[in-house]
């Protein structure tokens, strides 16, 4: 449940790029992707992007506390395009994450299935019975003390997969309210995770284009 919801509107939208088929927008933290089921989480970014350029279509979505680029078709066609292009994992993301601790090795990856924590939703789990395949990579940018600036690179792109996956490394992202340790929590006022690169195949050009969205922690 969502207590105190009440996001920024400086910036409004904040527009990275745009033509007549797609829309690369970034995402404040704090701010949902699509409406909540409630009156009171109606405002998010698809409807803010909807205010500007009516057509926009929500391809995909971060969880409201990360930030970052999220990419929108402006008509039916590109929706479609830019959808199968998730389907298929054809889209290219890396993410920054703040993580606490020190890392055992420059880079890695994580290989840990993920199903719905049902009891405590919309939180999840690793569930190696019945959880659904997920695998992040990871690598060191730069240790600072007792924390360590990440770049990740999803596989496959399950609910709070990032999230889960450097918690159960032991190494939770700064802030992060659902899965972070005390210390972890209080080290940051924000969830220390930005989605910072996206590449994906123009839908009318054909050709890859690659934005970049870059953060200082």
């Amino acid at each position: 449940m969502i207590e105190n919801y009440a996001p920024s509107t400086s910036p409004f939208l904040n527009v990275i790029y745009n033509d007549e088929d797609m829309l690369i927008l970034n995402k404040q933290p704090g701010l949902l992707s699509v409406p909540g089921k409630t009156p009171n989480l109606a405002d998010c970014l698809e409807k803010r992007a909807k205010s500007e350029f009516p057509g926009a279509l929500t391809v995909h979505r971060l969880d409201m506390d990360t930030s970052g680029l999220m990419v929108m078709g402006l008509n039916k066609y590109a929706h479609r395009h830019f959808s199968l292009q998730f389907q298929n994992r054809n889209v290219d993301k890396t993410y920054l994450a703040r993580v606490y601790g020190k890392m055992d090795g420059e880079n890695g990856m994580i290989d840990l299935p993920l199903i719905c924590d049902w009891p405590n939703r919309p939180k999840q789990m690793v569930d190696f019975e019945n959880g659904k395949p997920s695998q992040t990579k990871w690598q060191v940018i730069e240790e600072r003390g007792n924390e360590t600036l990440l770049k990740l690179t999803p596989l496959t792109g399950r609910s709070h997969q990032l999230r889960v996956h450097l918690k159960e490394l032991g190494h939770p992202i700064l802030g992060d309210r659902f899965y972070a340790h005390e210390k972890a929590l209080d080290m940051s006022d924000r969830l220390c995770l930005h989605s910072t690169s996206l590449t994906v195949m123009h839908p009318v050009k054909k050709e890859k284009m690659t934005f970049e969205c870059p953060i200082q922690f």
